[in-house]
């Protein structure tokens, strides 16, 4: 019998979540050290900041105290899993057709009357979407998630990488500057956060247990697929 959820997929989806739970409170704490962001190639002013960060309680950071060394240590270690991780899933996706089948969005789900009952469903927590795997705005959330914000924060964290920034220069460029890639960075990391939140709601809301034990497991296939 087909599962519903792939090895693969099952595999990235906590692998990646362990990677990002700890980026994430990694990267709170190296805020904590600096918490003020930047356009542009330069800045360390508090006057020159666009946004200054608040600072993190120790419960929300790794490690719990304030120690730059440590954070940037357990974040590089924790980037390396994540940026193979999502290399991997990529060529999973396309080679068994999940990303085509699942995620891509047709020009009929664009139109304005489409997304709005998908937006009414959503909020009547009506999440039955007939025959296909994903509504509009989860392949709409999901796409986003994959295309821009994963690869942002690993495009962005090279740019800012003292290491890296010698060897392509040219990404540097394109980003606007470091700092503007710093900043860009953090929004990625808060977009992840928004969507993550948004996720853990509708999964309570939807059924936790049954959706958990499917990703464990891998579930029934109800769609004629394979995620």
């Amino acid at each position: 019998m087909k599962k519903k959820h792939a090895l693969s997929t099952r595999l990235w989806h906590w692998i990646n979540l362990v990677c990002v739970v700890i980026l994430f409170m990694t990267g709170l704490n190296i805020s904590n050290a600096h918490p003020y962001l930047y356009w542009g190639d330069w800045g360390f002013s508090p006057s020159q900041a666009w946004l200054a960060l608040p600072k993190f309680p120790g419960w929300a950071t790794i490690p719990g105290h304030c120690s730059l060394a440590e954070a940037r240590d357990w974040h590089i270690l924790m980037v390396w899993p994540f940026a193979f991780g999502l290399l991997f899933m990529w060529i999973a996706m396309l080679a068994n057709g999940h990303f085509w089948r699942d995620l891509r969005t047709t020009p009929r789900e664009w139109s304005p009357t489409e997304v709005w009952r998908d937006v009414v469903d959503h909020l009547k927590l009506k999440f039955d979407h007939g025959p296909a795997k994903f509504n509009f705005l989860q392949k709409l959330a999901y796409g986003s998630v994959l295309c821009i914000l994963l690869p942002g924060m690993i495009l962005t964290g090279l740019a800012i990488s003292p290491g890296f920034e010698p060897a392509a220069p040219w990404l540097v460029d394109v980003l606007g500057g470091r700092q503007s890639a710093r900043s860009l960075h953090f929004l990625f990391a808060f977009g992840l956060l928004g969507f993550f939140i948004v996720h853990i709601a509708l999964v309570l809301l939807a059924g936790p247990i049954g959706l958990i034990r499917d990703m464990v497991t891998g579930g029934r296939n109800e769609w004629g697929g394979k995620l």
